[in-house]
């Protein structure tokens, strides 16, 4: 579901985390300093299930994953 997503951070891994560690991402929409930030401000302009939040830890070993937030979330 979100192969171009995954690709386009896995191929550009390096560049990301020396420019945005510490920060979340919502890969083609924007750079946010948080996870909930980054949801609010892209369901303004994007609808669910069409992007994914990753974050860039400042630690590789802290690295976790996000797919699109879906319910629950919201209230983040």
């Amino acid at each position: 579901m979100y192969e171009k997503e995954e690709a386009f951070y896995w191929s550009n891994k390096p560049e990301l985390r020396a420019k945005y560690h510490g920060k979340h991402i919502v890969i083609v929409v924007g750079v946010y300093n948080d996870a909930g930030t980054a949801y609010h401000e892209t369901i303004k302009t994007r609808p669910l299930g069409s992007f994914m939040i990753q974050d860039i830890p400042e630690d590789i070993e802290d690295e976790m994953h996000y797919i699109s937030p879906f319910v629950g979330f919201a209230d983040a």
